[in-house]
């Protein structure tokens, strides 16, 4: 009686398990769907800087024969030699290039100081207007404000005939200084997006600050800077990339080969083609080269930036 009793004996939790029904788990074809679209975003994302990699490893006089061909076309480091200018005009020549010379070391410093210079002062004026239009009080702070975000609507080559003959008037035209004038001081689209920011921080802090003795600027440099780390170094990365990449304004005030930038280097290396054609594999090395600082630059504050606005906090 105890043997079968005990054989026949069962668990409260199989008794659970034995009643619930059984639940099929179905195929994630949304999920499928959904990672596929994204993995053929992704390469359709990174072919053009596939194409621009396997092309500055090609021969230029072979790319008309291998225009389908995925793989660089006779693989040759001969573009970068081109750009570095250790090649010669002959070799540069038989490789299908122009045999013009690029002095990429100049236009790279050129293309630092305009970049950087003009980060540092954009982002440290705004800082100061910014906190002067979220914190102050002043007579007419807001109708001033909206006057100065409708600059945002105005599209930039309105202002670039005004800006040119200023830089002349002045004396200006290829310096490092006519270059970076007309974005060094504020623009309004950085004064926005860092005013927005410092609306959102407790003005119970600050208070607490000045109980303590502390002056505006004191409060400013190291209570509100601080604070507001993510979104200065967001702005940051974002002007430094519009300076590096700006052509057009360069172009117009900065002819001049001691302070040429990279990006209008590239545009005057691909219109000397004494070949008839343009010399496509230095043009993607010299395109590749230039855009290491950029990838750089990202690649090492890119993730802090992104972690600092996802996780930082005013508590």
């Amino acid at each position: 009686m105890n043997g079968q009793g005990t054989s026949m004996a069962v668990t409260p939790r199989a008794v659970q398990l034995s009643g619930r029904p059984r639940r099929f788990r179905r195929f994630p074809y949304g999920r499928i769907a959904a990672w596929a679209f994204m993995a053929f975003a992704v390469l359709l994302t990174l072919f053009p800087f596939y194409w621009m990699l396997r092309t500055a490893f090609s021969n230029t006089r072979s790319l008309a024969s291998h225009s389908s061909s995925l793989l660089p076309a006779d693989f040759t480091f001969g573009a970068f030699e081109r750009v570095f200018g250790l090649a010669t005009k002959a070799d540069a020549i038989a490789e299908g290039g122009s045999g013009a010379s690029v002095s990429f070391w100049l236009y790279l410093k050129s293309s630092l100081i305009v970049a950087t210079t003009t980060t540092v002062g954009q982002v440290f004026f705004c800082s100061l207007a910014a906190y002067a239009f979220a914190r102050l009080t002043w007579p007419g702070r807001d109708k001033l404000f909206f006057a100065f975000i409708t600059a945002l609507m105005v599209p930039p080559i309105f202002t670039m005939l005004p800006n040119f003959i200023l830089i002349k008037n002045l004396g200006l035209l290829n310096t490092y200084a006519g270059i970076v004038l007309p974005t060094l001081l504020m623009t309004p689209f950085s004064v926005f997006f860092l005013r927005q920011f410092f609306l959102g921080i407790p003005k119970e802090i600050e208070e607490a600050a000045m109980i303590d003795g502390a002056g505006r600027f004191r409060v400013f440099f190291t209570i509100i800077i601080p604070m507001s780390s993510a979104p200065i170094a967001t702005l940051s990365l974002l002007t430094y990339i519009a300076a590096w990449n700006d052509y057009f304004w360069p172009l117009l005030v900065g002819k001049a080969e001691s302070v040429r930038v990279l990006t209008v280097a590239l545009g005057i290396f691909r219109s000397q083609t004494p070949q008839g054609s343009p010399d496509w594999a230095g043009l993607m090395a010299a395109t590749l080269i230039a855009a290491l600082p950029i990838l750089v630059l990202y690649a090492v504050i890119g993730r802090r930036i992104i972690n600092s606005i996802g996780f930082t906090g005013i508590k």
